[in-house]
């Protein structure tokens, strides 16, 4: 029987958040486990849309029903595959990071949530609180936190 059966992996598009996806991806090829990529957005407000439109003129066909947590999802789930991971499956959700990771866990019955540890070792990450912080008090289940930065 492997360790994990459901292993749920945050990104938000950024390099060190890519480090955790490759790493969840290992252990979920190593405990032949499904692989969850999650990101979460905030969508754009109208008037933010608007002023992109008109920023971008004649391109904007760019901005009108795209959302950058599916092109951070597309490159996640290319870097996790490159990995060796073989179960995957990503989900975008508006909310807070730390919410949605942990619904995503629910949601999923996950049994290991893999994050990097950007914001851990801050000032503004120890007074105000962190996602890595966050979510490792308060997950429930196992957290594996990456060193990526």
């Amino acid at each position: 029987m492997s360790a994990y059966t459901t292993v749920v992996v945050g990104t938000d598009g950024s390099p060190t958040s890519y480090l955790a996806v490759e790493r969840a991806a290992a252990v979920a090829r190593d405990s032949d486990a499904e692989l969850v990529i999650v990101s979460a957005y905030t969508p754009a407000t109208r008037e933010d849309t608007a002023d992109a439109e008109d920023a971008l003129g004649a391109e904007a066909y760019q901005v009108r029903g795209w959302n950058p947590a599916e092109e951070a999802l597309r490159t996640a789930e290319d870097k996790a595959a490159a990995a060796g991971a073989r179960k995957v499956s990503t989900l975008a959700e508006d909310g807070a990071p730390a919410d949605v990771l942990r619904k995503a866990v629910a949601d999923r019955g996950a049994d290991l949530l893999v994050v990097g540890n950007k914001g851990l070792n801050t000032l503004s990450g120890r007074i105000l609180g962190s996602v890595p912080s966050d979510v490792a008090r308060r997950s429930g289940v196992d957290v594996l936190i990456v060193h990526t930065t």
